[in-house]
């Protein structure tokens, strides 16, 4: 619960520290006392917004520190332990500490350990609920009325889970779309794609086809000159032999008349005919493979010719025509897979609107069981609000497929009916300012039974009642601090009546300077204070009388 609540320079108060209790602690004062400066000072230790105006004139900064014992198994605890924050505050009490200087800047504090301010407002969510007079225009947006039935439903996990599954289901079905639009596109472009494959793979280009292409060719063209000097060369080797034959003859004729001198020089010719011969073979064999390669230069030409055009076609060089061929392969398998993908993506968001469908199908059963005995909680705390002839009625509608969403598959709509015989209509256009503050009281005190939050605030939630009204919102916000630590700032003597502590605000000027007091209050104190509440400026006895017996009444004389 909130044990303490220190402020600094806060518009106006200067210098203020309270202590608070178990119970109903109700806070009451004038009109313009100052009431709201103690909530504002509150939501600001809580990681509310920080704005300078909050600020004391003349002050450089304002300071609040707002001091809690929650039990060991709180949640905020888990959230410190979380943060490695836990230290002392483990077991004992949580300083939430909040500094805003004149400048709007703004500091946060654990203990004395600076932290995020998002901290702060995580750990004041467990510890505080605040529920204010302004909250009844909430009642009428169907995302707050929706809210109220999950909360009462206890459904906020299945709520949870239903948010992850459409999330999931619009991500799926959003993959599924892309790759639908994709393999639409390939449909198109595949085609095309398989032609260029075919006809580069019929071309079949290779890596530094051109360059080699281009060399056999400038070699093939100079042949002609290398023909004649072939044809040239063998004629004389053919000459040759013919005349080394003769001589051979002829010295054979004359062999038997110098046997021993002549015989060298025969072998030599002999040897020098075999050399000739082979010589000649040579050159025939390389003029005939030359004379043979004229048909390969018009092959290459008419090759080169063809890489050139594809390259030209495709708008690349010839060199990168084989890189182009893999590419297209690849591109083309990829698009064929892409049914593959598709047929996969098409499950995946199948099988995410099934959880989808499943989610809200908990969700909607969750919210339909819990309607009718919301409405009947509702309509029992009405009763003694003095407005047992009004009929509330949670209402699920269910939505088309087109209009399911995060929140689920149906709209919840809260309807009342105030007199009877009429049909119930939505809040805003069938009840009253009057009866909508009541509503939304009833609605309070049946949800602050299933609120775990250990402080609960009210800030004039039972303006605008008064007499049997106000009584019957005294006892059942005493029924609440009987478990809970209950914090109401009213203005309704029934209800300060019943609270177990009193703190009395008001406003004083010294030396032409406002500031705000705030003093707890003793039985006579309290007995003047609801005296006051009754009479107005001039009090009584007979308001004083009137007090004591509302004190007797509510068993706190």
């Amino acid at each position: 619960m909130l044990v303490g609540l220190s402020i600094r320079d806060v518009v106006l108060i200067h210098r203020l520290d309270l202590e608070f209790g178990p119970g109903l602690t109700v806070l009451t004062g004038e009109t313009g006392a100052g009431k709201s400066i103690l909530l504002d000072a509150l939501g600001l230790a809580l990681g509310g917004r920080a704005e300078r105006d909050l600020v004391r004139r003349g002050a450089e900064r304002a300071l609040v520190t707002a001091s809690f014992a929650p039990p060991p198994d709180h949640p905020a605890r888990a959230i410190l332990a979380e943060q490695g924050l836990a230290g002392d505050a483990a077991a004992g009490e949580i300083l939430l500490r909040r500094s805003l200087g004149a400048d709007g800047r703004s500091r946060a504090f654990l203990d004395d350990t600076p932290v995020a301010g998002q901290l702060l407002r995580r750990l004041g969510e467990t510890l505080v609920a605040v529920h204010g007079q302004h909250d009844t225009r909430g009642l009428l947006d169907p995302a707050v009325q929706r809210a109220v039935l999950d909360a009462f439903a206890g459904a906020e996990g299945a709520a949870a889970a239903l948010r992850a599954a459409w999330q999931a289901w619009r991500s799926a079905e959003q993959r599924r779309r892309e790759l639908a639009a994709a393999v639409e596109r390939a449909e198109r472009e595949a085609e095309e794609l398989r032609c260029r494959v075919e006809e580069l793979e019929a071309l079949a280009p290779e890596q530094g086809e051109e360059v080699r292409l281009a060399e056999a060719r400038a070699r093939l063209q100079s042949r002609e000159r290398l023909v004649a000097a072939l044809e040239e060369g063998f004629a004389g080797a053919e000459a040759a032999r013919e005349r080394l034959a003769q001589a051979a003859r002829r010295l054979e004729r004359v062999r038997t008349l110098a046997e021993n001198e002549l015989a060298p020089s025969l072998e030599a010719l002999e040897r020098a005919q075999v050399e000739l011969d082979e010589a000649a073979a040579g050159l025939e064999t390389l003029r005939r493979r030359i004379a043979a390669a004229e048909d390969s230069l018009e092959s290459i030409e008419s090759r080169l010719f063809a890489l050139r055009a594809a390259a030209r076609k495709y708008r690349v060089s010839v060199e990168d025509l084989p890189e182009l061929l893999q590419a297209t392969r690849a591109e083309l398998a990829r698009l064929e897979d892409g049914s593959a993908g598709l047929a996969a993506a098409e499950r995946a968001a199948a099988e995410a609107e099934a959880t989808f469908r499943a989610a809200a199908g908990r969700l909607s059963a969750l919210r339909a069981a819990a309607a009718d005995r919301l409405a009947a909680a509702v309509a029992a705390e009405l009763v003694p609000l003095r407005f047992e002839r009004a009929r509330l009625e949670v209402a699920l509608e269910a939505l088309p497929e087109a209009d399911w969403g995060p929140e689920g598959a149906e709209r919840v709509c809260f309807l009342v009916a105030t007199n009877p015989g009429q049909p119930p209509g939505p809040l805003a256009r069938v009840a009253s300012g009057g009866e909508l503050s009541r509503i939304m009281l009833a609605l309070e005190v049946v949800l602050a039974r299933l609120d775990p939050t250990p402080t609960l605030v009210f800030d004039e939630i039972d303006a605008g009642i008064g007499g049997a009204t106000a009584d019957a919102v005294g006892e059942r916000l005493a029924r609440l601090g009987r478990d809970r630590q209950v914090l109401v700032v009213t203005h309704a003597p029934q209800v300060a009546a019943r609270a177990d502590h009193h703190l009395l605000v008001r406003k004083c000027v010294e030396a032409g300077v406002a500031r705000v007091e705030v003093e707890p209050l003793g039985p006579a104190g309290r007995r003047q204070e609801i005296a006051r509440m009754l009479a107005g400026s001039e009090v009584t006895e007979a308001a004083r009388a009137a007090a004591q017996s509302l004190l007797e009444l509510a068993g706190r004389a």
